[in-house]
């Protein structure tokens, strides 16, 4: 079987590992595996290089001047169908098509010509709406008939004149219902339950939910104390841990700097992520810079108290699972994937029904008064009955047989 993925980075950041790591395990299965890509890190064989920076640029002007995010990259497009008919594949995986670097057009339409097997893998929502990658934030279901007039026009894929939302959700219905053999994979039962009420993929001949896995090798519980010495704390220390790619007011930044007002003394806020200096405020947080070092991520994990997610919008999450796979409880924004993650039942921390600091200190407290051995076991139990790596990945395998067997 030949499988090419196609995503905007690989080998780091959340999809770019999960393309990293599904590529090497179809290797090592004997499958004839590929990536499609604008940046490769490294990958130097069975690796399709997109485009060049000069046309990432000019796909992010055009995007942002005509509103039409994934419209451009014609040229760099065609070389890579050139490049997909040499390779012939059985499956192609459509992952992040929103980052400046491909046409979905011609890429949809190819795979609908060649009658190749798609799977769609939803890392956020934007297949499946006319412009946003997530509408939770302003309550809009108009893609569940039709988009139109786009409350977050200036968002996400930021449209600085027009707002094209009607007619790219138009071009998606029309170019996803000619493909006639496409699997829509979310990685959250969440969002494949969104998935199926679009009407953009009411030709799809599969829903499934398969879970982002975790290397749970890795990530995985270790010496908290040792951990917290290794970056200047004290052994007794109670640390509240948050990780993001880069920290905003979206991230939930405000809510940290509240928050860490509001703990006591006892205990000591740690972000780990890019920030703008003038935002990294507040004397009770540590601010320590992204890393796509997956050991020393781990460390931090495991290294903190408790993880704190207040997120109003995931897909997944892979942040707090990587926290459950290390045996951290979690406190989250009780919505969207993380609802199903963390849990109702209170066993690998608890979820917050607002966004005020005070409640997630109140729920910070209470697993500061059981203490964190109360709810390390579980987590760790549900890290590895939901997230494990080499039975998600035989899930997606399985998939492309049945898919091409149609």
């Amino acid at each position: 079987m030949k499988v090419v993925q196609i995503n905007a980075v690989y080998g780091f950041s959340s999809t770019g590992r999960t393309t990293r790591e599904m590529h090497e395990y179809l290797l090592s299965v004997g499958m004839d595996s590929y990536v499609a890509c604008p940046s490769l890190a490294g990958l130097k064989e069975r690796g399709i290089n997109i485009g060049g920076i000069l046309d990432y640029k000019i796909h992010g002007l055009l995007s942002r001047v005509l509103g039409k995010q994934g419209y451009f990259s014609t040229l760099p497009t065609r070389r890579l169908i050139m490049q997909l008919d040499e390779i012939s594949p059985d499956v192609v995986v459509l992952r992040n098509f929103h980052s400046n670097y491909i046409n979905f057009p011609l890429i949809a339409e190819y795979l609908a010509k060649k009658n190749i097997v798609t799977i769609v893998v939803l890392h956020d929502c934007w297949f499946f709406t006319g412009h946003c990658c997530h509408y939770i934030d302003v309550g809009c279901n108009k893609w569940q008939s039709e988009c139109n007039h786009c409350p977050s026009i200036r968002r996400w894929n930021k449209s600085l004149f027009f707002d094209h939302s009607q007619s790219i959700f138009r071009d998606k219905k029309r170019l996803f219902e000619a493909i006639p053999r496409l699997a829509v994979v979310g990685v959250s039962g969440w969002v494949t339950n969104e998935a199926r009420k679009a009407p953009i993929f009411s030709k799809a001949k599969q829903f499934l939910p398969i879970y982002n896995w975790i290397d749970l090798e890795t990530f995985s519980p270790k010496n908290r104390k040792e951990l917290k010495e290794k970056i200047g704390f004290s052994k007794e220390s109670f640390i509240v841990l948050g990780v993001a790619s880069a920290w905003s007011k979206e991230k939930g930044l405000d809510l940290f700097q509240n928050l860490a007002d509001l703990l006591p003394d006892t205990m000591r806020v740690v972000l780990v992520g890019n920030i703008n200096p003038e935002d990294a405020t507040g004397s009770k947080i540590k601010y320590l810079p992204a890393t796509n070092n997956i050991q020393e991520l781990a460390e931090k994990y495991a290294m903190a108290d408790v993880f704190v997610n207040p997120t109003a919008f995931e897909t997944f999450g892979k942040t707090t699972a990587e926290a459950l796979a290390c045996g951290t409880p979690v406190v989250a924004f009780n919505g969207t994937a993380t609802t199903e993650l963390v849990g109702k039942d209170g066993k690998c921390g608890y979820l917050v029904d607002s966004m005020k600091p005070e409640d997630y200190a109140e729920k910070i407290s209470e697993i500061y008064k059981k203490g964190v051995s109360a709810f390390s076991d579980n987590c760790r139990a549900h890290a590895e009955a939901d997230f494990d790596m080499q039975k998600n990945l035989q899930r997606y395998v399985q998939l492309m047989n049945e898919m091409i067997a149609l």
